[in-house]
């Protein structure tokens, strides 16, 4: 009787073991790098996300913080690396994934600049970010410690203030969102505009540049840039047949099958959800 009773006693404390509400499990570290692009300017990767910095003998140019903890540890580490202070902040446009955290910048003395439009979406949207202190409406080109780097805006693509940056002593052109590299695109073109994006992309073309930096995935040349280009003209092309034909969206969403494009990362994916969004471009 006495051996049962400290079974049952054990098993009861097996039971209340159990009802225990599990302990959250442990989130992975942020995959952090840098890396070098070409001569002074780097690749910043904070998980998916990418922006590029440069150094010169007077300073840091950086670009996109992303996040408040991802800047911070890049500002860490760019005084570890380069003894350099940043002294300008670039965003790319105005969405929360890219540019929050430039408080981090900012705070010690950077200058933060933008499109026009992008600093009052920050500002209508509460973007947990510094609020850019210097914005343009076509062109401007930034100069520090004899760099330059030329800001263009190529009219709306993934957003309405969506800018490129290109290094003219690297020959780098960094873009973010709009183009990727033999990668299809972000799922349903989120707060993307047609043929607007087409146009972008097509001026891209116009600019002198070798290596392309995009803000997710691989660096490319700027021959992948007009692959991706490519591409979304012919999903435009398909889509548009599809609406002419009285097709429903589900229905180009079995026939589309965009062979050509197989190879590329995130065909499985967001093949279907890219011809969601073209129809939605095209019909809105």
């Amino acid at each position: 009787m006495k051996n049962f009773s400290r079974f049952l006693l054990l098993m009861l404390g097996f039971a209340g073991l159990a009802a225990l509400p599990a302990p959250a499990l442990a989130q992975d570290p942020p995959k952090r790098a840098i890396t070098q692009i070409a001569g002074d300017l780097y690749r910043f990767q904070n998980n998916a996300h990418f922006s590029v910095f440069l150094v010169t003998p007077e300073g840091v140019i950086a670009t996109d913080p992303i996040n408040a903890e991802a800047a911070q540890w890049l500002k860490d580490e760019i005084k570890t690396r380069f003894s350099q202070p940043i002294r300008y902040v670039v965003y790319s446009h105005d969405h929360a994934d890219h540019v929050s955290g430039g408080e981090v910048f900012a705070g010690d003395g950077a200058v933060v600049i933008a499109h026009e439009v992008a600093k009052a979406d920050i500002i209508a949207d509460a973007v947990p970010t510094a609020v850019p202190a210097i914005t343009f409406t076509d062109n401007l080109t930034l100069t520090l410690g004899g760099k330059s780097v030329e800001l263009s805006f190529l009219g709306k693509s993934h957003s309405d203030n969506m800018i490129v940056m290109r290094f003219l002593d690297e020959r780098t052109l960094f873009t973010v969102d709009f183009i990727s590299v033999k990668r299809l695109p972000f799922r349903t073109f989120r707060d993307g505009f047609m043929p607007d994006l087409i146009n972008a992309i097509d001026k891209v073309g116009e600019i002198d540049f070798d290596i392309l930096a995009p803000g997710h995935g691989a660096l490319g040349t700027k021959a992948d840039a007009a692959d991706h280009g490519q591409y979304v003209k012919d999903l435009k092309a398909e889509v548009e047949a599809a609406i002419a034909a009285g097709k429903s969206l589900e229905e180009m969403q079995a026939s589309i099958t965009m062979e050509n494009y197989a190879g590329w990362g995130q065909y499985k994916e967001w093949r279907v959800e890219n011809i969601e969004g073209m129809h939605r471009m095209l019909t809105q």
